[in-house]
């Protein structure tokens, strides 16, 4: 069967599935070119990905980033002078998001926070009646990802989560085809990410750096000392404050293996790994495979820190296995294989940019649709990462109840659905 071929097949027997969707996404589109209802952002958290997603709001169209924030003033001109240069218009700059917050005028708020401010800003963010672009993982543990979807229904505010390749043309049509019977009988999907990051070291107790407000960076969390190997990113691999690789990247292949399977939420978790090979402040593991059972099928996912091998050829990817055939992706392109192993078709476009994404946030702002990566979704697949993490921490297998994910009779991984939270900050809906 050549490409064109089994692409036209997929094509004609997904026509009437799209035919569904044809009405929000009119809206989606009619929203999307109305530049003169232009969405007033402000984007919290610039030391990174943030600074790239206020460029990519300043360049979609139809938004105006009208706040640039961060507890830390030495990262914030930075971003302020692209985002003035880039729209015309030079952005407020503040240190605390509750500024933006009680800013009327404000529509929506970027959330690209460390992971322990994500669920507590979103909550926050949706009282204040702002919609609210969060990045993954959605939120620091599975009681606040409840919350977060509490907050978005009770105010009926968007939340979109930056999950991404939910919006890629070329990731969509993986999906569907995954989803279309093509590969028959779909049993297992596997996700995958591998890299070579540097040790942390051993840090110690030390001044706060000057312009660093390390007070409001913790915000809810429980106050801890600061040290010298914290910031600014290194706090992924704490628990205090991250989710570890799995909630760092894992989120991205998991989110699309639950996806294409069409499942909620697991029976069964068992996870295992461990701390093998940095010899450092490190608390999350940096060799981690978690095994998802949904019942009659499952998810595998593998992580490693320090060997760049990864799966199907490739460091970072998803892939379904069927009874009549597989597709592996590895997050640039595509590839359908049959029974035999044999290649039917392969497709590289649509893969890459968050300009998608960014434009469907914008578009369900205006219209009142659910966008791509809606904050249910995405507590779903974050949940997967908090579980996986769960079970690696309580060295157990997880038993679950299938309808919501929560433990079943089992008090170490149960103490670990929330945490402890600073006193004053604990979030409410």
């Amino acid at each position: 069967m050549s490409d064109q071929t089994s692409r036209r097949t997929f094509l004609q027997t997904s026509a009437a599935t799209a035919a569904l969707t044809l009405a929000p996404l009119a809206r989606r589109a009619r929203a999307a070119d109305s530049p003169a209802e232009a969405v007033t952002i402000g984007v919290i958290g610039v030391n990174g990905r943030g600074s790239a997603l206020a460029d990519g709001f300043c360049s979609v169209g139809g938004a105006r980033v009208a706040y640039v924030c961060d507890v830390d003033v030495r990262v914030i001109d930075g971003t302020a002078n692209a985002v003035a240069s880039r729209q015309g218009t030079a952005p407020n700059r503040v240190t605390d998001l509750r500024r933006i917050f009680d800013d009327k005028s404000v529509d929506a708020v970027v959330i690209a926070t460390p992971d322990h401010w994500h669920g507590p800003a979103t909550i926050m963010a949706c009282a204040a009646g702002k919609h609210v672009y969060v990045e993954k993982p959605a939120c620091h543990n599975p009681r606040e990802g409840e919350l977060m979807i509490a907050a978005a229904r009770k105010n009926k505010r968007v939340v979109q989560v930056g999950t991404q390749r939910r919006s890629m043309p070329g990731i969509i049509e993986a999906i569907e085809r995954a989803k279309s019977g093509e590969l028959g009988r779909v049993l297992l999907s596997r996700g995958w990410y591998t890299a070579v990051r540097k040790p942390i070291g051993h840090g110690k107790p030390a001044p706060v750096p000057t312009g660093l407000d390390y007070t409001l960076w913790q915000g809810p969390a429980p106050e801890r000392e600061f040290r010298d190997n914290l910031l600014h990113y290194n706090w992924h691999w704490f628990w205090h404050w991250g989710t570890g690789e799995l909630g760092n990247n894992g989120i991205h292949s998991l989110d699309l293996c639950r996806w294409g399977l069409g499942v909620d939420y697991p029976r069964g978790v068992v996870a295992g790994g461990g701390k093998y090979f940095f010899d450092d402040d490190q608390e999350t593991p940096d060799t981690h495979t978690v095994t998802y059972d949904f019942g009659d099928k499952s998810i595998i996912w593998e992580g490693r820190n320090w060997s760049r091998r990864g799966f199907e050829n490739s460091t970072y990817g998803f892939a379904f296995y069927g009874d009549k055939g597989s597709l592996v992706c590895d997050g640039n392109s595509y590839t359908i294989y049959d029974a035999g192993d044999k290649e039917l078709a392969r497709e590289t476009k649509g893969f890459t940019g968050h300009d998608p994404h960014l434009k469907d946030f914008l578009a369900c702002v205006r219209s009142g649709d659910r966008p791509h990566a809606d904050i249910e979704d995405g507590h779903k697949s974050t949940l997967l990462c908090h579980l996986g993490n769960i079970a690696y921490r309580t060295e157990h297998t997880l038993k679950l109840d299938p309808t919501n994910g929560h433990p079943k009779d089992d008090a170490s991984a149960t103490a670990l659905w929330s945490r402890e939270y600073r006193p004053g900050w604990e979030p409410q809906v």
